[in-house]
């Protein structure tokens, strides 16, 4: 079993969107959108919908954080994967479960009931910053970057 050739693990609770679709997946050079996400993997109809914010040119998977865990290593070298997950608790899942990958681009993260903003487009909670806070100790590097032209910020510092 080969390394998976991940190029960008992204945090949008927006999941798979156009800006998503076409702005990361051309500047990774990315050409499979793997959406891990334990209700969308059982929900056709947001499959359905994902798929047409997707660039003809990409194809898409939607698989749970399990089976993401289960099957990542079987990808093969040409699968040039972003992957979009939900929440860093799940990011987190993915981490613990062997996906190998050193960097999460948080994304949207909106706010919500309970939730304290530390940057236009993330709200985190003490769930999430206890996520962030393991996945950084674990060596994985997150930054805020809502497109690649604008300077990545380290959640840490936000923290």
């Amino acid at each position: 079993m080969g390394t998976p050739n991940i190029k960008v693990v992204r945090i949008d609770n927006r999941m798979l969107h156009g800006q998503v679709a076409v702005t990361w997946s051309h500047h990774a050079g990315a050409n499979l959108i793997l959406v891990a996400n334990d209700d969308i993997s059982e929900d056709i109809v947001r499959q359905q919908l994902m798929d047409m914010a997707a660039p003809a040119s990409m194809t898409t998977r939607y698989f749970s954080i399990q089976k993401t865990i289960d099957v990542i290593h079987k990808a093969s070298p040409e699968q040039k994967i972003i992957m979009i997950v939900e929440t860093p608790q799940d990011v987190l899942r993915l981490a613990k479960g062997g996906v190998p990958f050193t960097k999460v681009n948080v994304g949207n993260m909106h706010f919500s009931g309970g939730k304290n903003q530390i940057h236009k487009i993330v709200s985190v909670d003490d769930s999430d910053i206890s996520a962030f806070r393991e996945l950084v100790a674990m060596g994985i590097e997150c930054t805020i970057q809502r497109v690649p032209e604008e300077e990545p910020i380290d959640v840490m510092a936000l923290l």
